[in-house]
């Protein structure tokens, strides 16, 4: 029997990978999700000129190229629900219940819509538990992946850094109850209800260890991206400072404390630019501008002219799944300083550097050494864009069509 996949995901998680990738292997069944541009991108296409358009902009981006309209079904009015309490959530406890209310309605919804020729589901960690129960009683297969370390580990993580830097972030519950620990039951029952669990990285496989999930069912699937041709980075001569770059809403999950330290430690020979939405106090975000150029958040479509300008792309993570960005900035041919747990591809001393979290002072040596080794940059640049061709849509196709089969 041919495998025909329904895919269900909230948001347009990279760019709509897995529901494209299903479409061009002839494995989609039907494609679920929330806010879409599709059919309206020609209405919203003009406006987007407006003042104030950058938010049109983004939603334009929400469009599965190359999977028909008719295998698109969008929840607008959930989606619409969805982003606006999300932006009013300030604390993990209102953010676990809008993902909680999300989830489960977003469920619903999909149930009632049946499973036509689907012979699995695939969902995503805290948007499926039951539409995966309804499946299973079905006598289908269920695929979920863990998009991010579980819940509880995540939380253990980011309470250290909380106790390290306070006043970056509103507090975190100190203890699990209410909507957090709901969250994270949601989490172990889905992995309970799922055939296959898919992982970003081994960072999220041994998370889900640690929290005594179902690990044998787990199977690692990294990421891919498709980026401009680029050519290997070659600074023309050593004056100036080194270019270091970041991407991702600032917060203590992405590491920023830790960028600040960087540049304070580092100095002049070294010039820091941030990218992304700002997730801090007004005062942890004074103390940031005083040694890293805040651009804030900006389109997706100008992210490469940021990617053009940086020498070394730095991403201090404290948790993730598998950084989407790290891929973007190999295959922007440039080498990347990280943590092993923003779950990267990159090989320490080849096409970047691996530090332990939190560790500011061995991050600055790093890029320190880099400003003074303009060729070994170089051929850390050429290493960057040979691994990044290893890790292309496509090549993530392949990986994700073989790891099905194992459902």
């Amino acid at each position: 029997m041919t495998m025909r996949i329904a895919v269900a995901q909230l948001g347009a998680r990279m760019h709509y990978a897995v529901p494209k990738i299903l479409q061009r292997a002839g494995r989609l069944e039907h494609f679920y999700t929330d806010l879409y541009a599709g059919p309206l991108a020609r209405l919203v296409r003009p406006l987007t000129a407006l003042p104030g358009g950058t938010g049109l902009k983004r939603f334009l981006g929400r469009t599965a190229e190359g999977v028909p309209q008719e295998k698109v079904t969008a929840f607008f009015g959930l989606g619409i629900g969805y982003a606006l309490r999300r932006s009013r959530a300030r604390t993990d406890e209102s953010q676990a219940e809008v993902y909680l209310r999300t989830g489960r309605s977003f469920c619903r919804k999909l149930i009632r819509q049946g499973l036509g020729d689907a012979t699995h589901t695939f969902t995503f960690n805290s948007a499926g538990l039951e539409w995966m129960r309804h499946a299973r009683a079905s006598g289908l297969k269920t695929v979920m992946e863990q998009t991010i370390a579980p819940k509880a580990y995540e939380l253990r993580l980011l309470l250290a850094e909380q106790a390290r830097f306070p006043g970056w972030e509103p507090p975190q519950a100190a203890a699990l109850g209410g909507a957090l620990l709901d969250y994270c039951q949601r989490e172990q029952a889905e992995w309970e209800t799922a055939d296959l669990i898919l992982c970003g990285s081994q960072f999220v496989k041994d998370s889900i260890q640690a929290c005594q999930g179902p690990v044998e069912r787990c199977v690692v699937v990294p990421y891919g991206v498709d980026g401009r041709p680029a050519a290997p980075r070659r600074r023309g001569d050593g004056d100036g400072p080194l270019r270091v770059l970041t991407v991702g809403a600032a917060g203590l999950r992405k590491g920023s404390p830790t960028v600040l330290e960087t540049a304070k430690l580092a100095g002049p020979r070294c010039e820091f630019r941030m990218v992304g939405p700002l997730h801090i106090s007004a005062e942890a975000q004074a103390k940031l501008a005083g040694h890293v150029d805040v651009r804030g958040p900006v389109p997706r479509s100008s992210i490469q002219d940021h990617y053009a300008w940086a020498d070394v792309f730095f991403l201090p993570s404290v948790c993730e799944g598998s950084a989407t960005v790290v891929y973007e900035a190999l295959a922007a041919g440039l080498p990347v300083l990280t943590t092993p747990n923003a779950g990267s591809v990159v090989t320490h001393g080849e096409d970047g550097w691996l530090a332990p979290v939190g560790a500011a002072q061995e991050m600055a040596e790093r890029l320190l050494w880099a400003r003074d080794n303009l060729d070994a940059l170089a051929d850390c640049s050429v290493r960057a864009l040979e691994k990044a061709r290893h890790y292309d849509t496509s090549s993530y196709g392949q990986r994700l069509l073989g790891s099905l089969e194992q459902a």
